[in-house]
């Protein structure tokens, strides 16, 4: 109990002491440091170009770790399409990288397997199944097929109804009647009525042929004894122009250079008109005609 006594009794001394030596500021003390306090007047801050060069830096480094991460790429990458490092070794420093091998592709399919296309959708369309475009192919080459056909077909038509007509023509002639009695111009119009709508026209002077224009007339007028040659101005020349009033049936109608033919004597003509057609009997006169008598 003496030791705890003679403790306590020591701190409180060694208190006593440093509360004795402890002295409070002065009114004068006081005062001057209220006049400091009242006239300190902090001064700016400047800005400091040291935080500027520090972002400058910042930005650097930014734009260094950009490339440094595109200039990291693979090799390969840069690599021409189809072309595939195989394998690299590292020994002592130093890289071999083997020769590069086609990038290519396999697949291997069972031979139990089937393989079925897949139909694709996007949206609200699906693909057209392959069954149904082959199906559009065939039916438009069974199109075309059937109108070669149907062109073979008329084609063949028509060389078989030509060749018998050429047949029937030249194994079996035509026979006409001869004319009636004398020359006169009724008689020779009734004697061209036989020819309309059986003799077609063609370069020819024979009804079991074909008739021109200049060569219905020339056979007509032939029957009768009366010479006519070709052409149909040559034909003119050797006849006599008159008026129309005064054409009777049996006299020529010409259309100088082009055409001519047998007047009826009522306002229309016998011809033979041009290919494709026969030897007509037109009730009326078109143009511009000539009268001619023989």
């Amino acid at each position: 109990m003496s030791g705890r006594h003679s403790a306590e009794s020591a701190a409180l001394a060694l208190a006593g002491q440093h509360r004795s030596t402890f002295q409070a500021p002065t009114r004068a003390a006081l005062a001057a440091a209220a006049r400091e306090s009242r006239t300190y007047k902090p001064s700016a801050a400047k800005p400091k170009s040291r935080g500027i060069r520090n972002l400058a830096r910042a930005g650097v480094f930014v734009v260094a770790a950009g490339m440094a991460s595109v200039t990291a790429l693979p090799a390969y990458a840069m690599m021409p399409t189809g072309t595939n490092p195989v394998a690299t070794t590292v020994n002592a420093g130093q890289t071999f990288v083997d020769e590069a091998a086609p990038a290519t592709q396999t697949i291997d399919v069972d031979a139990d397997s089937q393989v079925t296309a897949l139909s694709a959708t996007r949206d609200s369309y699906n693909s057209t199944d392959m069954s149904v475009l082959q199906a559009q192919r065939d039916a438009e080459a069974a199109a075309a097929q059937a109108a070669a056909d149907a062109l073979a077909a008329a084609a063949a038509a028509v060389e078989t109804a030509s060749t018998s007509s050429s047949s029937s023509t030249t194994s079996t002639p035509k026979t006409f009647a001869a004319p009636q009695g004398g020359y006169s111009g009724e008689a020779v119009v009734a004697y061209a009525e036989q020819f309309v709508g059986v003799v077609p026209y063609g370069w020819g002077a024979d009804p079991n042929d074909s008739f021109g224009c200049d060569g219905l007339t020339q056979y007509v007028y032939g029957q009768f004894g009366i010479s006519l040659p070709r052409g149909v101005d040559h034909q003119a020349a050797l006849a006599t122009q008159i008026s129309q009033s005064e054409a009777v049936a049996g006299d020529l109608v010409v259309w100088p250079g082009e055409h001519i033919g047998i007047y009826d004597g009522a306002g229309g003509v016998i011809h033979s008109p041009d290919f494709g057609r026969y030897v007509e009997h037109a009730h009326s006169l078109w143009g511009s005609p000539v009268f001619y008598r023989l």
